[in-house]
């Protein structure tokens, strides 16, 4: 049943089921007029050859309130890559280009910027959002960028456009839009989110007090999203991190750069259904593993960085009362899965919490051992400072890798 809860400092935006697509779709449509949106699709080869990502751009083809598209190729060493790439996009028409990061032009641009003493030498997505965020700042008419996974399984343009409005229409003025959605199929989905981030930071809250950046995590209702819409102006500020901490580096420089009540979350009003990651108790590297130390280190990071002292004392407490609070959860998501009809599998649950607790020990060691950790990518501020004219030759390269290969 739908609810007019709001969550902490951000505003929520419900699906209440009040409006039809047609409806939504008039509505931004005239928003878009005077505050045009770029969209950003991170692909890798492999993601570009999975089905998802043919019908995702199908839908793009009707999606005319986007007025520009940028797929960043990464993760693809061969024209081939490329080819089928454009292959797959080209029926997007003009408004679309493919950023191939990989490619000899796009190599080249990173050792450019290399030579200028930026690090962009890590690859993955964190660098493809960041230098599509570049793509994107040098047309100054974009008023806001989206940005979209491309392994979603049942999209629909509606989801875009609930991302898209509360950006573009004039009567608004966030800043930042971040979606939440149910992830179930016939079993819940979204661990991570599940069983790590939400009891993660109700227990620092518990032990280190009401940090005001815990309570603006905590406000989300799926943090992990990988979907949100970004303002010019806070794009051009934040940094963004290269590991599995995206997401929540994001939130980190969202709270830092704008002010919560300019920050919202909102329902896309589906299940929703991608990719998923195995757990990889085998090597915690790698899998939700990999990406629950990433997180935790960056929770940390940034809650030092804010002059919040850590200490090995706090970790432990943190870590008891996770399990306390991450075991309550599990009860819960068995009874909600129960009245439901989902599978639930207890204890791989009890599993997961169980090796998220001894993650939350080894990256706590991890922060102690190196606080800073491995540095962010720059602000485009300062690359456009520093090279004015950057952001014009990635679209530059665009162009003259569509004119070369297609």
């Amino acid at each position: 049943m739908p609810d007019f809860a709001q969550y902490g400092p951000i505003t929520t935006i419900h699906e209440l089921g009040t409006v039809d697509r047609d409806a939504l779709e008039a509505k931004l449509s005239r928003s878009v007029r005077e505050s045009p949106i770029g969209l950003l699709l991170p692909i890798t080869a492999s993601d570009m050859q999975a089905e998802p990502f043919a019908n995702i751009i199908g839908k793009l083809t009707e999606a005319n309130f986007i007025d520009t598209i940028v797929i960043v190729l990464n993760r693809a060493d061969s024209v081939e890559d490329y080819r089928a790439t454009h292959a797959i996009t080209k029926q997007l028409g003009e408004r679309a280009r493919i950023l191939w990061t990989d490619g000899p032009r796009g190599k080249q641009l990173f050792h450019e910027l290399t030579e200028a003493g930026f690090d962009v030498s890590r690859a993955g997505k964190g660098r493809a959002v960041w230098t599509g965020f570049g793509y994107l700042l040098a047309d100054p008419r974009l008023k806001a960028y989206v940005l979209q996974d491309c392994d979603i399984v049942n999209y629909d343009n509606d989801m875009l456009m609930r991302l898209c409005l509360p950006m573009a229409h004039p009567s608004l003025d966030f800043d930042f839009c971040k979606a939440y959605y149910a992830r179930c199929t016939d079993r819940m989905h979204g661990r991570v989110a599940r069983l790590l981030m939400t009891p993660i930071t109700r227990a620092m809250i518990s032990v280190l007090g009401s940090d005001k950046f815990l309570v603006f995590v905590r406000s989300f209702r799926y943090p992990l999203a990988g979907e949100f819409a970004v303002a010019a102006t806070l794009a051009r500020s934040n940094r963004i991190p290269c590991d599995w901490g995206l997401e929540v580096g994001t939130l980190a420089e969202v709270f830092r750069n704008t002010s919560p009540k300019r920050v919202c979350q909102v329902d896309l009003g589906r299940a929703y259904e991608h990719k998923h990651q195995p757990l990889s108790l085998e090597d915690r590297t790698r899998g939700l593993m990999g990406m629950a130390s990433d997180i935790l280190t960056s929770i940390l990071r940034t809650l030092m960085s804010q002059g919040m002292v850590v200490t090995r004392g706090h970790l432990l407490s943190i870590r008891n009362s996770y399990l306390r609070l991450a075991q309550d959860a599990i009860r819960q998501y068995h009874a909600d899965a129960l009245l439901n009809n989902l599978e639930y599998d207890r204890h791989g649950e009890e599993m997961a919490i169980e090796a998220f607790a001894e993650q939350i020990t080894a990256a706590g060691e991890m922060v102690f051992t190196d606080p800073s950790g491995a540095s962010a990518l720059p602000t485009w501020t300062r690359v456009v400072a520093a090279l004015p004219e950057f952001s014009a030759r990635l679209r530059q390269c665009a162009d003259d890798d569509l004119a070369e290969y297609s």
